[in-house]
């Protein structure tokens, strides 16, 4: 049952033991308005985050501005061995990372969605949205391209679209090829419906492989974008970019633009 902690924002934990995962998934859930059909469902990876940066008080703080539509939200805590849960499903990358990301999927869609179903009587959502952030937004960005039919939009903050085949210092690299999700939307369809919301800090880093004097992260943020604009996605109505000066590559960054992403995931 959600409880009210300081905030008109119901919220309340609880457990997902998974077969897929073979480990107890814990989720935050976070209530904005009342359980219908017209409420919208959030999912966020590395929902441990959420605490961290006041999403609640995020949350209350839009509901009162009426700035936003009915919305659950359910932030999933990442586990122990999150460098194999989060990645792209079925392509490794050079290190061997992501090696769970198809049991991830799977939990996603085989258990966290029927429980959440169940728990608040609401078969059926307005609309669904995945989001996360690093490491956490690369998997979101995943697990919607491949599944486009469940989802509307996507909220990818500090994305890890560096991910890749190969490593850089290996001669072979090729930047334009070796990138997964890149080349993922590359060989992708295009879903007409989708939206795609991305942030990036310019102190996120300070690599620069390329010695192109933009660090890596906004590179490869730019890079995946102008894949999806040659797959048929137009930069100025399904793609919202945001970079944020002086943003960094954490909780605080992410949670000074969340209240941007949110409007324009489910503003009225």
């Amino acid at each position: 049952m959600f409880i009210e902690t300081g905030t008109k924002i119901g919220q309340e934990s609880w457990l997902v033991d998974s077969m897929h995962l073979g480990r107890a998934v814990r989720v935050d859930c976070y209530l904005a308005g009342a359980l219908s059909p017209e409420t919208s469902l959030l999912l966020i990876n590395d929902g441990q985050d959420l605490s961290r940066m006041g999403f609640a008080g995020i949350l209350e703080e839009l509901q009162q501005r009426a700035a936003i539509t009915p919305l659950l939200c359910v932030g999933i805590h990442a586990g122990p061995e999150r460098k194999m849960e989060y990645g792209t499903a079925g392509r490794l990358d050079y290190q061997g990372w992501g090696a769970q990301a198809d049991a991830y999927g799977r939990f996603v869609f085989e258990e966290l969605l029927p429980r959440v179903r169940r728990e608040y009587q609401t078969p059926e959502f307005r609309e669904k949205v995945f989001a996360g952030f690093s490491l956490g937004a690369l998997s979101a960005m995943d697990i919607v391209w491949h599944h486009a039919q469940e989802f509307a939009k996507v909220g990818l903050f500090s994305g890890s679209f560096w991910w890749r085949t190969v490593d850089k210092s290996n001669p072979a690299y090729n930047e334009a090829t070796d990138r997964i999700m890149q080349d993922e939307v590359r060989k992708g369809k295009y879903y007409p419906w989708l939206k795609f919301f991305f942030e990036c800090g310019t102190e996120d880093e300070t690599e620069d492989r390329n010695g192109n004097g933009i660090i890596d992260s906004i590179d490869d943020t730019i890079a995946l974008m102008d894949e999806l604009v040659k797959k048929g996605y137009d930069r100025e109505r399904d793609i919202r970019y945001l970079e944020v000066p002086g943003g960094r590559h954490e909780v605080e960054t992410w949670g000074r633009v969340m209240p941007e992403f949110l409007i324009w995931a489910f503003g009225k």
